[in-house]
Parts: C-alpha cells; sequence; structure tokens
C-alpha cells in the first residue's frame, strides 16, 4: 500500500491533469459508468463531517472520502476542510492506496469549475470575479486562467487583510492583474465569469450587479442550508448546470430552494456530464446567464485520485 502526503498529491496532480482527469469523471457520470452512493452527512453545530464512494468504473477500484468542513478553523489557523482518501484494487478489494485529500479536494473541486466554465462560458470571457478569498478562492483563480485566457482577476472577501494577501499571491503566480475589491458588487459587476469560493448560509452574489451573459458557479452551496447565490438568481438563469441532478435536488441549498418554491423543476436541471456529452444543452444564448451549482461528488475524487495514482 502507498501513502500519499498532501505534498506527494500536489506534486503529482498538475492543474491541467486535474482538469483533465474532472472531465473524465463528469462524461463517465453521464456515460452511466460511474457509480456514485449518497453522500452521507454528519452535522454538528457547525462542523460537518462528510462521506464519499464511487466507482469510476468498472476497471477502477473504489474510492472513499472523508472530509471534515469546521469553518471556525480559519480563527485558529487551520485550514478549514481536512480530508483523507482510501484507494481500494479493483479486482481484489486490498487497500491500495491512502492519501491525505485536503490538496486532492482543493484540486479537483477547482478543476471540476474549470471544466464547468470551459463547457458554459462565454469564449471570449476574459475576466473573472470570485468571491471569497481561502484557499478555493485562490485555486479557482490557477484553474480557470488554463480554460479561458483572463486580463484581469477581481477578488472579495470580507476579511481585507485576506483578500489583499490572495490578490498579491496570485498576481505573482500568474502573471496577470488581480486586485483586491472592497464590495462584491465591485468585483462581479461586468464579470463575464464569477465564481463563489465561500462557506457561507447567505448569498453572497449580488444578482443586480451579474453581467447578461456571466456564468455564474457556485462550490460553497454544497448543502442544504449553504447558499450563495439568491433566488432571483435561479430565475434569471438562462441554464442551471449542476454536477448531479440527485445529488444537487438534496444537498445544493439554492436549489432545493426553488424546487421548493417552484421557481424551477426538477427536470430543467441539466447535469454537467449530459452537457459534455453533447446530450443536454448548455449555453443556448449569448446574453443569458448561466449559473452552476457544484455540490462536489464522489466521483470526481476517484478521478483525481486514480490520476495520481497513474491508473485513470
Amino acid at each position: 500500500m502507498s501513502v500519499w502526503s498532501d505534498a506527494d498529491v500536489t506534486a503529482a496532480l498538475d492543474l491541467d491533469t486535474a482538469i483533465a482527469s474532472q472531465r473524465v469523471a463528469f462524461e463517465s457520470l453521464g456515460r452511466g459508468e460511474a457509480q456514485l452512493a449518497e453522500k452521507v452527512a454528519v452535522r454538528t453545530g457547525n462542523d460537518t463531517t462528510l462521506c464519499y464512494l464511487s466507482r469510476l468504473s468498472p476497471r477502477h477500484g473504489a474510492v472513499s472520502k472523508l472530509v471534515a468542513i469546521h469553518p471556525g478553523n480559519a480563527d485558529r489557523g487551520l485550514p478549514a476542510i481536512s480530508a483523507t482518501v482510501l484507494v481500494l484494487d479493483p479486482a481484489t478489494g486490498q487497500l491500495v492506496a491512502t492519501m491525505q485529500a485536503a490538496a486532492l479536494t482543493e484540486i479537483r473541486t477547482a478543476a471540476g469549475s474549470a471544466v464547468a466554465a470551459d463547457a458554459l462560458a462565454l469564449p471570449d470571457a476574459d475576466e473573472l470575479a470570485i468571491l471569497g478569498s481561502g484557499v478555493q478562492a485562490r485555486a479557482h483563480a490557477r484553474a480557470i486562467v488554463r480554460v479561458r485566457k483572463l486580463r484581469e482577476v477581481r477578488i472579495h472577501g470580507r476579511d481585507a487583510a485576506r483578500r489583499e494577501a490572495a490578490a498579491a499571491e496570485l498576481a505573482a503566480e500568474l502573471g496577470i492583474p488581480v486586485r483586491a475589491v472592497a464590495s462584491a458588487e465591485e468585483a462581479v459587476r461586468g464579470a463575464p465569469l464569477i465564481a463563489a469560493c465561500t462557506l457561507s448560509t447567505e448569498p453572497v452574489v449580488p444578482t443586480d450587479a451579474v453581467a447578461a451573459g456571466a456564468t455564474v458557479i457556485s462550490v460553497g452551496s454544497f448543502e442544504h442550508h449553504r447558499c450563495e447565490v439568491d433566488a432571483e438568481l435561479i430565475r434569471r438563469a438562462g441554464a442551471v448546470v449542476v454536477d448531479e441532478v440527485d445529488a444537487a435536488a438534496t444537498h445544493a441549498g439554492p436549489i432545493v430552494r426553488a424546487l421548493e418554491r417552484s421557481d424551477i423543476e426538477r427536470a430543467q436541471l441539466r447535469a454537467l456530464g449530459a452537457v459534455l456529452l453533447g446530450e443536454a444543452p448548455g449555453r443556448a444564448e449569448r446574453g443569458e446567464v448561466v449559473f452552476y451549482n457544484s455540490v462536489g461528488l464522489g466521483v470526481q475524487d476517484a478521478a483525481a485520485a486514480h490520476a495520481v495514482l497513474g491508473t485513470l
């Protein structure tokens, strides 16, 4: 059995490989090859523990991930999310690898969003607004610049020092202007690509500032009580795309609430895998707003883990 640290995973999983792995994950799901168990969640106060289990295809070994989400860790100087992945042999079921999975989760989440952005955003989208200034905010800038030629990134987070630090780090790393801005409205206004990367239970995307033709990505709305966008954005969207329909209808806060209000019918939800395979439309018109909600799927972990091991 091999044991992989976060540093080992980061060294083995460059962004282009990660993005390719996530495309494989969603397409395998769309073709019905992947097996995906229902996500299990245990909540204690503001903290959540999640368990994912999936198999990318019959030829791939099953992969399980245990995730702990503790928003208060930011004040302790610790990561808000920690995780561990187990990979089994496809024939024997024996454990073949254990991975620290904070890095894997960080990279695969952002890489999955890059796949969605590439499929849904306007081809000439050249500005990115990021809401949040933590690990996922940084990861999303790094990943989305791989699929769109960005001329500017704008970051807004509640903590001024953290957003300034994130902007400085990314500007130096990416070689493009990255600005920390004082409000979500300033970040979002006019941006053709918007990524919400928070753990908020209240909307953080200012719908009034969202431009026609924008693609809005939410990765923080992964539980029914977390909701980074408001009802009006869902009603305004010409297309609502999700990573997996059943998971979104159960866990994605904005989707759960929209279904409860009858703002959208379940049949209107489009799975990203189906969009990638050409079985469902993504963007229909240049001027429509497209919303993508990711709750995170075990099959994404499976694809990323197999990419690390060279067994994808």
